[in-house]
């Protein structure tokens, strides 16, 4: 990949898209499956997949890579993967995909406040602005009548599913800083599927904690694979590996910018196949989220 112009930027974008419609498909299955429960059948189904994809390219299950490459990426793959995820199908759940894609943008922020306090970069006036216009969409969004695919969002889930969300986001910002130095020498391929291990080991738990095996129970349901079988190849297999890639070959920053234009990808499907209500609030918000993400990784 290394030898294709832009190689990292279009991994970004391709990230992006297709995290897009798993988005959808997510949102489809919530309204059946616990959070808990979507989060570990759709890593179980990718895990499955890049083990096929080991299998069938030839490639190494081990290869020579640091210790701490690995305990990293498995730390990675529990707060971005088993706890973020989590959250975010929370969100997903409670507020409906165009919210929780505004709600999404909070990413660039917590990229910008590790990178000042953990690697010492220094934010510039557009960053600062960028800042500025995320926070004012998630404010935003609380303004009028909510709504999404279910009816009216009540301001409780309105309120519980923007902290949710912005937790998840700051889980996945920490998951992305502390790989981001050993990605250049690692595998995609092998590198995904070491972080799908790290957030999966934990949720495989789940039928063990007290009245929690339930909640599993849809997973056994045929028709629930309907939408998740393929929300989880997009968007946890494709989309993982496409994300990876991206932070792999191109700048973070450049990465970041590019990943974040699935806000508006989403809140495109989320209007054409959820129904999800379009006002001039929601609109507004989206227009700054993006441009504010756009901004604080210029």
């Amino acid at each position: 990949m290394s030898s294709i112009v832009h190689s990292g930027e279009w991994l970004a974008l391709a990230s992006a898209a297709v995290w897009a419609v798993a988005v959808i498909l997510f949102r489809l299955s919530s309204f059946r499956v616990h959070p808990l429960a979507l989060n570990l059948g759709k890593n179980l189904f990718a895990l499955f997949l890049i083990v096929l994809t080991l299998l069938t390219t030839g490639a190494s299950f081990f290869p020579a890579v640091p210790a701490r490459t690995t305990y990293l990426l498995l730390l990675s793959g529990f707060l971005g993967i088993a706890v973020s995820d989590t959250l975010f199908l929370w969100t997903l759940k409670l507020i409906g995909a165009s919210l929780t894609a505004i709600v999404d943008c909070t990413y660039s922020l917590f990229v910008i406040l590790l990178s000042y306090f953990f690697l010492g970069e220094r934010l510039s006036g557009l960053q600062l602005l960028g800042v500025a216009l995320i926070v004012s969409a998630v404010i935003t969004i609380t303004r009028g009548n909510s709504e999404n695919s279910s009816g009216p969002v009540s301001r409780k889930n309105l309120v519980l599913g923007i902290i949710l969300g912005t937790s998840a986001m700051a889980f996945v910002a920490v998951a992305i800083v502390i790989i981001k130095p050993v990605l250049k020498d690692t595998p995609v391929v092998w590198a995904t599927g070491i972080r799908l291990a790290g957030g999966t080991i934990p949720l495989l738990f789940i039928p063990f904690l007290k009245r929690k095996g339930s909640i599993i129970t849809p997973l056994f349901n045929l028709s629930t694979w309907k939408t998740l079988a393929p929300a989880s190849f997009l968007g946890t297999y494709l989309s993982l590996m496409f994300w990876i890639g991206g932070m792999k070959y191109a700048f973070a920053s450049v990465a970041a910018a590019l990943n974040q234009l699935s806000t508006i990808f989403i809140f495109i499907l989320a209007t054409i196949f959820l129904k999800e209500k379009v006002t001039l609030w929601r609109v507004l918000a989206v227009v700054a989220a993006f441009l504010g993400a756009f901004l604080a990784t210029y």
